[in-house]
């Protein structure tokens, strides 16, 4: 199975706003399911569950496309 990226939201907020859920995303941007997820673990399970390698953002604003944005989550 792929990488899914587990990606808090909202999506380019402001340094020092609240993170509201999170999705899981493929590498084109697509939604692995139509779902927010209320915390990081959740997402990380589900993601697991579903047979996929989750990585979790490691800085503020992400891009997927940016390898040095993302960290495995094992």
């Amino acid at each position: 199975m792929p990488n899914v990226y587990v990606e808090p939201q909202p999506t380019g907020r402001p340094e020092g706003s609240a993170i509201t859920g999170y999705h899981l995303k493929l590498a084109g941007g697509t939604k692995l399911i139509d779902r927010t997820f209320p915390t990081q673990k959740e997402a990380i399970d589900k993601a697991k569950e579903l047979g996929h390698k989750p990585n979790i953002a490691r800085v503020r604003n992400t891009d997927i496309g940016k390898p040095d944005h993302w960290r495995s989550a094992d």
